[in-house]
């Protein structure tokens, strides 16, 4: 369909596939800097770093892993559909392609491809609305065309198994990044919620970054230690991203990111992508899980589970979890751009990998609202259009500019973790 000169792939998407709500339109028409969010995400993509809707697909209570069976051209579950993501403007999307670092059933191997395979054929069922790309090049082709640039994202270097080999198979099957760790501490890279083993990366590690660089498959930081976030900014040749992270100078929580960090980026070009995850963004919202956790401690002497859950379900009901909201995921927006600065700073919203959301952005129908409290703060149009995806489109360039210099200057790599590590100890 040619579209009128005048009329931008979403507003033919608002207006003829899917109607916006009345709620929208007078919102739309009462609220200057929503009106102009919207215009601004129509002509620029907005590129989302982290959404967990394939492991949703998995673990549906209904009809796990069916892809047909969860049909997101209807309202889902949880934040994320065809729907809300017109409405959310939504131009750009990593999906994580995530397996959980505790599972100990056959190896990793079987669940990382079976989720490869979840996240393609999910892509592939809505041709009218997704598109499988890889490059940087491809997001903005598919942009063009009206279709949501659909990338994958490891979330876990658990997945390779320690192996530069297996690396290589997952990049050939469409990963364009992956997070050097999940929550547990790997044999050559600490995890921030983990032990703190190796200091940050070992020798082996830094082998997998090269490596990284070498294919052009992004290097994410989110989840890793501080050590190890510091070796590889020390050991990438290409930027890194933080495909769902916050600032840490906001709230003290272990996945964030420290300033030290942050002063960093502008040298290595990376770009921290803010998260939506309500125990990141606001310090009442951090406190509160730490309680719990404390509470749920000293509840585990009890032996009779029944009195343990009530007690627990008391203590929830007389001390009820504070709510996040989106002034908050703001706040820390500014301040990535404050430490960092602008080019520096970008979205990875963490939908359907969260239960909780922030008041103001409960699902990906709210990206228009957070670029309208950054209007009112007095962002100008060039610096949201680096941070809805400019910033991301700009550092995957220079990650496949490395890649090619890098493929011309070295053959893959074959070391091992036990030439580069030594002999493997066993954890408890």
């Amino acid at each position: 369909m040619r579209l009128p000169a005048r009329l931008s792939p979403y507003s033919l998407l608002l207006t003829v596939a899917i109607p916006m709500t009345a709620a929208a339109q007078s919102s739309t028409t009462t609220d200057p800097a929503l009106a102009h969010a919207r215009r601004l995400l129509e002509r620029v993509p907005l590129i989302d770093g982290h959404n967990d809707l394939p492991w949703e697909i998995r673990d549906s209570r209904t009809a796990p892993r069916d892809v047909d069976a969860y049909d997101i051209r209807q309202p889902a579950p949880k934040q994320t559909d065809l729907p809300r993501m017109v409405e959310g403007r939504v131009g750009g999307q990593f999906w994580s392609i995530y397996i959980p670092g505790e599972i100990k059933d056959s190896g990793y191997a079987r669940v990382q491809l079976e989720q490869f395979d979840i996240a393609r054929r999910m892509i592939a069922r809505y041709p009218e609305r997704l598109r499988f790309v890889t490059t940087a090049a491809g997001i903005e082709s598919a942009f063009k065309a009206h279709r949501v640039a659909s990338l994958l994202g490891m979330e876990g270097g658990h997945a390779i198994e320690n192996s530069l080999g297996a690396l290589r198979a997952y990049y050939d099957l469409g990963a364009r990044y992956m997070t050097l760790t999940h929550n547990v501490t790997l044999d050559w890279a600490d995890a921030a919620l983990d032990s703190a083993r190796h200091g940050g990366l070992t020798p082996f590690g830094r082998e997998v970054v090269h490596e990284m660089n070498r294919l052009g498959m992004i290097v994410d930081l989110s989840h890793v230690s501080p050590g190890t976030m510091s070796d590889a900014l020390d050991a990438s040749a290409a930027p890194v991203i933080f495909s769902h992270s916050a600032a840490r100078a906001l709230v003290d929580h272990p996945r964030n990111v420290p300033d030290s960090i942050l002063q960093r980026l502008p040298k290595n070009g990376g770009v921290v992508m803010v998260t939506f995850v309500p125990a990141f963004v606001s310090p009442d919202v951090a406190a509160w899980d730490l309680a719990e956790t404390a509470v749920r401690h000293e509840l585990r002497s009890i032996a009779d589970s029944a009195e343990r859950h009530q007690r627990l379900d008391e203590w929830r009901a007389a001390h009820p979890r504070p709510r996040a909201n989106l002034t908050q995921v703001a706040d820390h927006i500014e301040h990535v751009r404050k430490v960092a600065g602008v080019d520096h700073v970008g979205i990875g919203s963490d939908f359907d990998g969260i239960e909780d959301v922030p008041d103001g952005l409960e699902d990906s129908s709210k990206f228009p609202e957070l670029f309208a409290e950054l209007i009112r703060r007095g962002w100008s149009d060039a610096d949201l259009t680096k941070l809805a995806g400019g910033n991301l489109l700009r550092m995957f360039r220079q990650v496949e500019t490395v890649a090619a210099q890098l493929q011309r200057e070295r053959p893959p790599s074959t070391r091992t973790i036990e030439q580069l590590d030594g002999p493997i100890v066993a954890t408890p």
